[in-house]
């Protein structure tokens, strides 16, 4: 090893082997690169085999990466994003982020840390990493459900908290670094008019140049992403030499181009950058902790770790609850802020530089992020069983009535449904049209509000709630129903499947007293037997049921009425 980093290619390549290998066993482990990442740094620091040592290089790259990040960030900032968001996201957020600011705050002089440590320490905790969020509940398919949906917006709120919070780091720093040297104030005054003049440039830009010049770009896709990154680059240059600093020229880039048709485009092109470059800011950070100082604030990152674990996601609980949501909802989406961001280690990273706070609060917050973050992924992946575990102890957390709650659970009382359909995908809607058209009554169930309000479009009766919810499953009118059909797919989550048809196989045997058929979807063969062992009476099998019956029309040439069913709900919903 010591030969062969004897430059710095040799170097970054030895690094680059390090993240794939330790990434690897993270993702065995169901963990975010992030976690990998920073173990690399570890590892490769000082403490362990002292890989690292073209720190400028790594440095370069690692402000590079920070700088395409905020400019991801403020790519998505669209004028149109604040009236989106619902008043739920928004209490929800500002919240979240007011209870986190306040207590952290008060468990950090506890514990001695001082004011402005406090302060910090306290602010970076505020923040949740909506990568890793998104990534979680896109694999469980639960980024469209309603507390997938609330999540989200919340955590748009955290981001534009982000920004500000940067922002006024930012100014506060220059008043902090020109203090000594006796005319701070007109630093300050200097570089709020070179902010004014930035912002000023970013709207000329957007208004007379962004669009016409990304149309011309977008005709050779590779020049539209050199073009970005090179936009990011020279925002975070001249914000760090007006003295804004890099990361608020980054976001000022992104929002450059936030309004134009090409944004989405941009933003998928480099996400793969931003990884790539962000593993160095991890490398960079974890080679900079020595970890024999560590042990000093193991308490600290305890305390703090529990804190973010239990105190966010039962604050969200709380204002969820009191805004008229179901206790499962709040509790979904309460996982969600169970852990700090990359942008908690940015913010730290940033107040020591600007020699606000010692490299020991950085320690003790990526300790903190470590701890939340992996254990925070374990929490979503299995969110549907805490959820059956804590359910007794919930119920504090929820209004009478839950009038939030985008339903009309228990308003069919008629018991004279014969068929009801939990997943209201492609194929749900195909079975619901058909049976319709037949003069059999249905009702539809489904997690996913976009898919509610269509099935109402196309004349179907519905009602929201997840198949995995036994007091939802209780007071559905199962009474006169002749078949329970479930087309929601089977979908990984961690290191085992978290298997919707056999929790709804089991509620409905077990729990509700059901006494007509099941029949469940599947699209792998080797679940055929499993399904019927667990009391299915019919498995269905959409893709080998479609080949059977085109090749039986085929063969004898029958033409046959066909129901025209619209392509509805997102591509994941179509695939079940």
């Amino acid at each position: 090893m010591e030969v062969f980093v004897q430059s710095a290619f040799g170097e970054i390549a030895a690094l680059l082997v390090m993240a794939a290998v330790i990434g690897f066993l993270g993702i065995i482990l169901r963990q975010p690169l992030i976690v990998s990442f920073i173990a690399v740094g570890l590892i490769a620091g000082p403490s362990v085999l002292n890989v690292v040592r073209s720190t400028e290089e790594i440095s370069l790259l690692s402000e590079l990466g920070i700088a395409v990040l905020l400019f991801l960030v403020g790519i998505k900032l669209d004028v149109k994003l604040i009236r989106s968001l619902g008043a739920v996201s928004l209490l929800t957020g500002l919240g979240q982020v007011a209870f986190t600011s306040i207590f952290g705050y008060l468990i950090g002089l506890a514990l001695g840390l001082g004011s402005t440590t406090s302060i910090y320490v306290a602010v970076a905790l505020t923040f949740s990493s909506t990568i890793i969020v998104v990534k979680l509940l896109s694999d469980k398919r639960e980024i469209d459900s309603l507390h997938g949906q609330i999540a989200l917006g919340f955590l748009i709120v955290q981001d534009l908290v982000v920004v500000l919070a940067m922002i006024v780091l930012s100014a506060i720093g220059i008043g902090a670094v020109t203090e000594s040297g006796g005319h701070g104030s007109g630093s300050v005054l200097s570089v709020l008019a070179s902010g004014v003049a930035m912002v000023a440039l970013v709207i000329l830009f957007v208004r007379y140049v962004a669009n016409p010049l990304t149309e011309r770009l977008a005709r050779a896709p590779e020049l539209l992403v050199i073009f970005a990154i090179a936009q990011a680059a020279i925002f975070a240059a001249v914000g760090d030499l007006v003295g804004l600093g890099k990361e608020v020229g980054g976001l000022l880039a992104g929002v450059s181009l936030a309004s134009t048709p090409y944004r989405e485009t941009i933003a998928a092109r480099l996400a793969p950058l931003r990884d790539f470059l962000l593993l160095f800011f991890f490398i960079a950070l974890g080679s900079a902790l020595d970890l024999s100082l560590l042990g000093a604030h193991v308490t600290g990152a305890i305390i703090f770790s529990l804190f973010v674990l239990i105190g966010n996601p039962l604050i969200v609980l709380m204002i969820m609850g009191s805004l008229g949501y179901r206790k499962r909802t709040g509790f979904l989406a309460g996982l969600t802020v169970a852990q700090i961001s990359e942008f908690s280690l940015i913010f730290i990273a940033m107040g020591v530089s600007l020699g606000h706070v010692q490299e020991d609060a950085l320690g003790l917050v990526t300790m903190v992020g470590l701890v939340t973050i992996a254990a925070s992924t374990y929490m979503i992946t299995y969110s549907h069983r805490l959820y059956a575990l804590f359910e007794p102890l919930l119920s504090l957390f929820e209004r009478k009535g839950t009038p939030r709650e985008p339903s009309d659970a228990g308003a069919h009382h008629d018991d004279s449904f014969k068929v009801i359909i939990f997943g209201l995908g492609r194929f749900g809607t195909a079975i619901g049209m058909r049976l319709k058209k037949r003069g059999v009554r249905v009702l539809g169930v489904d997690f996913n509000p976009l898919a509610i309000r269509r099935w109402r479009e196309l004349g179907l009766e519905t009602e929201f709630g997840d198949a995995t919810d036994p007091e939802f499953l209780a007071e559905l009118p199962m009474g006169r129903a002749q078949w329970i059909v479930s087309t929601v797919p089977i979908h990984p989550t961690g290191l085992s499947y978290e298997d919707t048809r056999m929790t709804l196989l089991q509620l409905a045997r077990n729990s509700t007293g059901f006494c007509g058929r099941i029949a469940v979807a599947s699209h792998h063969p080797r679940d055929t037997e499993e399904l019927f062992a667990s009391g299915a009476d019919l498995v269905l099998e959409p893709f080998q049921d479609a080949a059977d019956r085109a090749v039986d029309m085929l063969c004898g040439g029958a033409e046959e009425e066909r129901t025209e069913i619209p392509i509805i709900g997102t591509e994941e919903q179509q695939v079940s």
